[in-house]
């Protein structure tokens, strides 16, 4: 089905399928925490939303077997750093009675799998909302507000090999024969080819940091004011670029309306103002936003074999990511000169709200 080394096909593994009661019974073990459970989609783990008896909420947490037991930790360090930084946007660690970070849970066919509890953040997804500058403006303030957090935490797992990995996008061109479409494919390839030859070169020389990676509409919390409340799950973070968080925030900002730009500029424009981008980052951040949406499409189109039709995950995200083509497509036509006009430092200052 594919070229790609086994350490980078743990997207189209199962989340765990543990049941509910085993699950309550754990997390009351391990957490002294019980309540109502609703089970919530996700790509790799299985996650529930525990609402407990006095109102509280919170996610449940299993890890599938394919993510390392050092990149779970990463994400539990990471949020523990955030923690200590008093970011109030991204969820906080629960510890178990006995003062851990996390718990495991059995799954009754002798295999274990990690078992955390984060706090709940209240808002309503991005996805579900209406975008406009002024929210894409606020992104950006906060995805530089914990990027500027992020900055001086390590974590030896940070180095991981992983298929939403930007920088090793080139890989992806082994699937490129699941795209069944023969324009999508080609657009593609180019956009894919390029990275290859003419951007992966140059990341090596850019400020580099562990970022979340994954500041998509679905991770981003609004609150009734459509102030960003929550950036939550960092299962895909790792050390890369520090200018890549950007990139793949603005991949997902796409306009309905002629202008590819409409939200992406304040994005920019608000991530500059906490943020100072140096000219090298600038000078990648269309390429960069261009290759996320062509990993976006290469995945999409390879996950259709790999999962069922009527799997939850497979499901949402053919909705989610069905205009990411006429996005990149506009993307294209616009150009990269017309890009870094509209988005370079003197024209888009004042779109800051």
């Amino acid at each position: 089905m594919n070229n790609l080394p086994d350490s980078l096909t743990g997207v189209t593994a199962l989340p765990p399928q543990i049941d509910i009661p085993r699950v309550a019974e754990a997390v009351l073990q391990q957490f002294e925490l019980s309540g109502e459970y609703r089970l919530l989609v996700s790509e790799r783990d299985q996650n529930f939303r525990l609402t407990s008896e006095d109102g509280r909420r919170f996610v449940v947490k299993i890890s599938g077997l394919a993510e390392p037991l050092a990149e779970v930790d990463l994400q539990l360090e990471a949020l523990l750093h955030l923690q200590r930084k008093a970011l109030d946007f991204t969820p906080r660690i629960v510890r178990t009675s006995a003062g851990l970070s996390s718990g495991k849970i059995a799954a009754g066919n002798g295999k274990s799998f990690p078992l955390r509890v984060v706090t709940w953040l209240d808002g309503r997804l991005l996805a579900d909302s209406v975008l406009n500058a002024d929210v894409a403006g606020k992104l950006g303030r906060r995805l530089a507000m914990l990027d500027i957090a992020l900055a001086d935490f390590a974590h030896p797992a940070s180095e991981r090999v992983m298929l939403w990995d930007t920088q090793k996008a080139a890989i992806l061109l082994s699937l490129t024969d699941s795209i069944s479409d023969a324009d999508t494919r080609s657009t593609v390839e180019d956009v894919l080819q390029h990275f290859s030859t003419q951007v992966e070169p140059l990341l090596a020389s850019l400020p580099r940091q562990i970022i979340h990676n994954d500041a998509n509409p679905e991770n981003i919390l609004l609150n009734e004011q459509a102030c960003v409340t929550g950036i939550i799950d960092f299962g895909d973070m790792l050390q890369a670029p520090r200018i890549i968080e950007l990139a793949t925030a603005a991949s997902y900002l796409r306009s309905a309306s002629n202008d590819p730009l409409l939200f992406i500029a304040p994005l920019v424009a608000a991530y500059r103002s906490r943020l100072p981008l140096l000219q090298e980052e600038e000078a990648l951040l269309y390429h960069l936003v261009r290759t996320r949406l062509a990993m976006t499409l290469t995945i999409l189109y390879w996950r259709l074999a790999a999962r069922d039709e009527d799997d939850p995950y497979r499901q949402k995200t053919l909705k989610s990511e069905s205009n990411a083509f006429d996005f990149l497509r506009n993307l294209s036509v616009l150009g990269e000169s017309g890009f870094r006009a509209r988005t370079s430092e003197e024209n888009t200052i004042n779109t800051i709200s």
